[in-house]
């Protein structure tokens, strides 16, 4: 479709472009303790399971709120006061597991890695072999600080192996990368509504081991963030403890049946990669440099250096690219220059074929 400054394409790792009968699933208003919405409810979280392979070994706890909340209340709920967590590093959203873990006067270490490397499972082995304190484990899948993927198979069967619990942030991974919970070994998988499953902001959830979640009662501290009852919630009525986002879940609900309906995670996985290798052998071709290595490069969100042009910098190239349809990421790289563009939501090749024909024109502009 033709993208505007008014309607532009979402170019990030969410909030990210939705399909029109995403945003349409919001146009009802629902009474959240109504049979028709507790019905709803029951779908999400039943599809949330399916997308994982989970409907024999979790549950599904959705949570109001962003991303970081869902990944706060299972630090709070699955780490008891006397735990300790382990958090592999490599870029911004493991440093927030771990400020949360230390918010939450919580025991925490850290192995980190600089933001172009992945998580390594032998130095894994290594802190867990030599820390019998250590009770948790938390890796982030995708990195979205650089788009770098994470080795979560490899961690998880090192963490089980040592016989502790994998949390997982799967953020912007789930809904298109792998995740199959019936034959890699994880106690919480962690996401949100609007990343790869292309639903709008509001919502995060939980996809947790039954035998976890039941032995959970009383560690959080917190009344909104205790996963442990918002569980024994659904479980009890099917009905959220605290009002819902209603029109989020009927969104995300219908953005799920759409990804039904695109063949599955496997499909979207597809479509993204094939956006990504679009985007990088165009932004290649005008002089741009991929910040990582393409081998642990996630098609999810591409780093790239800027061009080493002092005639063009990162402001006026997002006001112009914004002027014409298109916002992208400023970076969020600690020790380089860069900038970020999103290859996933409601897009396809041709949306990426047009920011790049956006791109040379902002290019030929700004050089004048």
């Amino acid at each position: 479709m033709p993208w505007s400054a008014e309607d532009p394409a979402l170019l990030t790792p969410g909030p990210l472009t939705t399909r029109i009968e995403t945003r349409r699933a919001m146009l009802r208003d629902w009474g959240s303790r109504d049979r028709a919405f507790i019905a709803l409810t029951a779908e999400l979280r039943q599809r949330l399971l399916a997308v994982a392979g989970a409907e024999a070994s979790h549950v599904a706890i959705p949570l109001q709120g962003s991303g970081t909340f869902i990944v706060e209340a299972a630090i709070a709920t699955l780490l008891p006061p006397s735990g300790k967590l382990l958090v592999l590093a490599n870029g911004s959203y493991g440093e927030r597991m771990i400020a949360i873990a230390t918010r939450l006067d919580r025991s925490v270490e850290a192995l980190r890695w600089p933001e172009d490397r992945p998580v390594e499972p032998e130095r894994v082995d290594a802190a867990l072999a030599a820390d019998p304190a250590i009770t948790h484990v938390a890796l982030v899948h995708c990195e979205t600080t650089s788009g770098i993927l994470n080795p979560f198979e490899a961690v998880a069967a090192v963490v089980a192996r040592h016989g502790r619990p994998l949390i997982l942030d799967a953020m912007s991974s789930f809904g298109a990368l792998p995740i199959d919970l019936s034959t890699t070994p994880a106690t919480a998988v962690l996401a949100s509504s609007n990343k790869g499953l292309e639903g709008v902001p509001g919502l995060g959830f939980a996809l947790v081991e039954r035998q976890a979640i039941a032995a959970a009662k009383g560690n959080s501290p917190s009344t909104s963030l205790d996963l442990h009852d918002q569980w024994r919630g659904f479980e009890g009525n099917g009905q959220w403890r605290f009002t819902p986002p209603v029109q989020v879940v009927a969104a995300l609900v219908e953005a799920l049946r759409l990804l039904e309906a695109e063949g599955g995670p496997a499909a979207r996985l597809r479509r993204y990669q094939d956006n990504f290798d679009t985007l990088a052998a165009g932004m290649v071709r005008m002089g741009f440099r991929l910040f990582l290595d393409p081998a642990v490069q996630a098609p999810i969100i591409a780093t790239f250096h800027p061009l080493d042009d002092p005639r063009v910098t990162f402001e006026p190239f997002y006001e112009a690219l914004a002027a014409r349809g298109f916002l992208i990421y400023p970076g969020k790289l600690t020790r380089a220059d860069s900038f970020r563009i999103g290859c996933i939501g409601a897009l396809d090749r041709n949306d990426f074929q047009a920011l790049l024909v956006a791109i040379e024109d902002t290019l030929s502009e700004m050089r004048r």
